[in-house]
């Protein structure tokens, strides 16, 4: 009896990620929720080259239309995109790169009718934007947010958007990979899928079976096939309410991380990779001020292990500035725990260095720092500034990279 049950059981599982015999239900309960976005911008002449947020995700969709007349190299740009309708208020989500900078954003419904939007919050570092049009007298179809934590690799999912600005096109695939980090961005943590997204589907919703949308369609690479990403669906319900009050306010530790490899966990007596080993803290940051030290190894942050530093920036990203977060450190093989009040993450540049004078070495160049620069960054005792390094060296491949400053080594 029990092996009859454990066999009912996988051939249920299998059954549950089977090709369905159609689409067409779950595209008709939900197509109206999706609305096609066009949106003007005036923008320099030829920007569209030198922007590689336009290169990545629009792929050239939507080239300008030329208005040489016009003031100081500029003209007016057309776009396009797609979102889709959260609530019956007439609030809409889609990318922040479908609108940014435009002077004017309209919405088209399923049934053709056009509206004027007003963005109302935008979060440039997850490319998520919150939209709203007058809603009075309209019946508006809204798309649930599912449980993007719950999704599994091989899920059936479809993507409905304007692709090539090809209105309510609607394209299946399945879940390829979660967790994505592809780089563009520090709280990258996209849905890969091999459902066919196109130029236009940016800020289209993914659909699980069950026609709640679990990722924003939001990346593509080019020369590619197969190979579309989304923003999951829970990173939105964690900044919705922040975008509807039309900022997001992150917390902040004021330090920067790196992964630890193999050689590194050796080197600091550890057995194993796991944890976020802290590189540099920043002057007048809330962690340099509650004793957090250049070398210590973050291995717990409120409880929860730190596998790596990339889950780390994350945790603290949705925690809101003035909230305290509990950080367990590994420092000269002992444990400590140390509370930091979180401050507000904000724009700034990096310290900037020259490579003159480099001293040689057989991977990377370095030289000594100027007084201005140690004053700058307030270190006492100097540092190497990484000038230069070789492509290819064991050290480019452990991330070290010029312009870089070396305050430990080994401990020391």
């Amino acid at each position: 009896m029990k092996k009859l049950l454990v066999v009912a059981f996988l051939l249920s599982a299998i059954a549950a990620y089977a090709a369905p015999d159609s689409f067409a239900p779950l595209v008709k309960s939900t197509k109206d929720g999706v609305v096609h976005i066009n949106t003007k911008q005036l923008v320099q002449s030829n920007p569209f080259m030198n922007d590689e947020m336009f290169r990545r995700f629009f792929g050239g969709q939507g080239a300008p239309h030329g208005m040489p007349g016009m003031p100081g190299g500029q003209y007016e740009a057309m776009a396009t995109g797609t979102g889709f309708i959260i609530d019956k208020e007439g609030y809409i989500i889609t990318n922040n790169h479908v609108v940014n900078n435009a002077t004017e954003v309209i919405v088209k419904t399923s049934d053709d009718k056009e509206y004027t939007a007003t963005l109302v919050g935008r979060d440039s570092l997850t490319d998520l934007a919150l939209l709203k049009i007058d809603a009075k007298g309209i019946s508006l179809k809204t798309l649930p947010l599912g449980d993007s934590d719950k999704i599994e690799v091989g899920e059936w999912v479809i993507a409905i958007g304007s692709a090539k600005a090809l209105e309510w096109t609607v394209t299946a695939g399945i879940i390829s990979a979660k967790g994505r980090n592809l780089g563009a961005g520090p709280y990258d943590n996209f849905i890969q899928t091999d459902a066919s997204i196109n130029p236009g589907n940016s800020g289209g919703p993914l659909l699980n079976m069950k026609g709640e949308v679990i990722g924003i369609n939001t990346l593509i690479m080019q020369n590619s096939q197969g190979l579309g990403f989304s923003v999951p669906s829970n990173t939105l319900k964690g900044l919705l309410s922040q975008l509807k009050t039309g900022h997001v306010r992150r917390g902040w530790l004021g330090i920067s991380l790196q992964d630890i490899d193999e050689k590194l966990a050796e080197s600091c007596g550890r057995a194993d990779s796991k944890g976020a080993l802290v590189s540099e803290v920043i002057p007048n940051a809330p962690a340099i001020a509650a004793g957090v030290k250049s070398g210590d190894i973050v291995t717990e942050v409120d409880g929860i292990k730190v596998e790596n530093s990339h889950q780390l920036v994350q945790y603290v990203g949705a925690k809101r500035p003035d909230e305290t977060v509990k950080l367990t450190i590994m420092r000269d093989g002992k444990v400590r725990t140390i509370n930091v009040k979180l401050a507000e993450r904000t724009g700034g540049d990096s310290p900037v260095v020259s490579s003159v004078n480099p001293e040689k070495d057989d991977t990377f160049t370095v030289r000594n720092m100027s007084a201005a620069e140690r004053a700058q960054m307030q270190l006492e005792n100097g540092g190497a500034v990484i000038a230069s390094v070789k492509p290819d060296s064991s050290a480019a491949k452990a991330g070290i990279s010029s312009g870089m400053v070396a305050t430990w080594m080994n401990r020391k």
